[in-house]
């Protein structure tokens, strides 16, 4: 399924299924990939976005955009990381595109957000995805929630939030990372599914121990950066048990190995 939308409509009748979908952050990385799969498969996908004339703090461009929408999906993220104003932007942009949706008659809205995020509420970040998701599931418009792993992509992020000096203190825990596009792949099919009410997890097909992980990725390209394993280690502040970021029983597992992923880097 990797990469891949695969609706079960036959090809004949894909013009009965067209749907117009707005992707909230349409021009970032998982958005700017799930805007060329819907493409792809015969949707109309709409990016939203400050330079498209969407503004989801203030409102500005929202009626417009959703006019006619079938589907809204936010990936968009917080500029900033600060508690305080990434609570403001999740809590503000969320009410603002819900409201907008319900005036609309939106029928579906489908937000990204993080596997382990209700187990992660020390940490500022994650209560304010827990605010969003609350804020979602509160709303009346039926919606779905995709649940993912950390991206392949993110991993130097990780190091670098960690780093002190030229030491960086990891956990050992597990974490199941995934492709960046197997997540749009999976964003995509969700917003032309059914709207589940509920939390779907997608996550990468194999689990490393983090402080490992970032250790050989970081040899790999010749950081010197010494990777300490602590397992009192925070993880953007929230302190991790061995399970924490690995999701459950029935995620989705995709198909794109780290390893391959890793090689193509090169």
């Amino acid at each position: 399924m990797s990469g891949s939308l695969r609706v079960h409509i036959s090809r004949e009748h894909r013009k009965d299924y067209i749907m117009k979908v707005v992707v909230i952050g349409g021009t970032g990385l998982i958005g700017s990939k799930l805007v060329g799969k819907l493409n792809e498969h015969g949707h109309e996908a709409v990016v939203a976005a400050p330079s498209t004339g969407v503004n989801t703090l203030t409102g500005e461009g929202l009626a417009e955009v959703m006019k006619d929408a079938s589907v809204v999906v936010d990936v968009s993220n917080s500029p900033s990381f600060e508690d305080e104003a990434v609570m403001t932007f999740f809590r503000t942009s969320t009410t603002n595109v819900l409201n907008a949706e319900a005036e609309a008659g939106v029928q579906h809205h489908v937000a990204l957000s993080v596997v382990g995020t209700e187990r992660l509420q020390e940490s500022g970040y994650f209560r304010a995805k827990q605010a969003q998701e609350e804020l979602i599931k509160a709303s009346g418009i039926p919606y779905s929630i995709v649940h993912a792993t950390q991206f392949f992509e993110f991993m130097k992020g990780i190091a670098d939030s960690a780093t002190e000096g030229d030491t960086v203190h990891l956990a050992p825990v597990k974490i199941q990372p995934v492709y960046s596009d197997d997540v749009a792949a999976a964003v995509g099919r969700t917003a032309v599914g059914t709207p589940v009410n509920g939390v779907v997890e997608v996550a990468g097909p194999d689990a490393f121990q983090l402080d490992e992980l970032i250790r050989d990725g970081l040899a790999a390209k010749g950081d010197p950066r010494t990777v300490v394993s602590d397992p009192h280690a925070r993880y953007f502040g929230a302190e991790l048990k061995e399970t924490t970021l690995l999701p459950g029983p029935d995620a989705h597992l995709a198909e794109t190995r780290f390893a391959d992923w890793a090689a193509q880097q090169k």
